[in-house]
């Protein structure tokens, strides 16, 4: 039976160490921030937001949620998003997306300076994913899965893999973190031809396509890591990834399950951004 990868212990590491260096900055007259701009009451945002605040608290980070009703107008938003950028206080901000359909995403999105977008979704933070230089930082369910890999001690160097899908949130920037750390990726989605053969070549598999069981037992090989991203409803009203674990999970080296893979490392990478972000802000003076 494979090695199951659960994101919990990796969260717990990762907060042990923002913990001690939330304190040294703390000692230097600098209290991390983070600003949660949350517009309208969508449950999976409350949820996030939850927990969100509650890692923040445990780590010893200051947070400050600003909630806005789900007709705000755009410069209503553009407003909170201007006063965060001039916040020296602030160090990082998550915008929960998607915004309401009256709102321009991509005006408000690049509203936020780059140096504060903690979850990638500025232009210049996916240039800096793909190119290794600038400010801003990677999607953090992207980045989760480069924590998870290095946790359980899966070294990408070297390695094939393969990622199924290609959005600018999880496929394409996995596959420019795993480049960057020397593994040979081959970019695929539900289109691709022999889909299952592709991945079955590969000793990394990234699944972020967002369709449930996309990836079954011929997709596998016994060397595998197995990697699910996908949230799904479930037909038992829970969610699902988009492997079929119970089939897939016999036939591979190591897999993370959903829930509690991936999904459980995504506040913990928020705070280490936040973290980074603050610690980058001190050097500046």
């Amino acid at each position: 039976m494979a090695e199951i990868m659960k994101g919990a212990p990796a969260a717990a590491a990762i907060t042990e160490d923002l913990i001690r260096r939330t304190e040294a900055l703390k000692q230097r007259g600098v209290e991390p921030c983070l600003a949660i701009v949350r517009v309208g009451e969508r449950p999976e945002d409350l949820s996030y937001e939850r927990g969100a605040l509650k890692r923040c608290e445990k780590i010893g980070l200051r947070a400050v949620s600003i909630t806005l009703p789900a007709d705000c107008g755009r410069e209503e938003l553009l407003a909170q998003l201007r006063r965060i950028n001039e916040d020296e206080g602030i160090h990082g901000c998550l915008l929960f997306r998607p915004l309401p359909r009256h709102l321009d995403e991509e005006t408000v999105c690049e509203a936020l300076d780059p140096r504060k977008d903690v979850d990638g979704m500025t232009a210049a933070s996916l240039k800096a994913v793909f190119s290794g230089r600038g400010a801003g930082f990677a999607p953090c369910t992207a980045q989760s899965v480069m924590e998870l890999l290095d946790h359980y001690g899966v070294d990408p160097a070297g390695k094939r893999a393969a990622v199924i899908g290609r959005s600018l949130v999880i496929g394409k920037p996995v596959s420019m973190l795993l480049q960057a750390r020397n593994a040979t990726v081959t970019m695929c989605h539900t289109g691709t031809r022999d889909l299952p053969a592709v991945c079955r070549e590969a000793e990394i598999l990234v699944a972020a396509a967002g369709k449930a069981g996309v990836v079954d037992a011929d997709f596998a090989n016994p060397d595998q890591v197995v990697i699910d991203v996908g949230i799904n409803a479930a037909p038992d009203g829970g969610i699902c990834g988009d492997v079929r674990f119970d089939a897939v999970a016999p036939r591979v080296r190591a897999i993370s399950p959903v829930p509690g893979g991936v999904g459980a490392l995504t506040t913990a990478v928020l705070c280490k951004h936040v973290v980074e972000a603050a610690e980058k802000a001190s050097l500046r003076g």
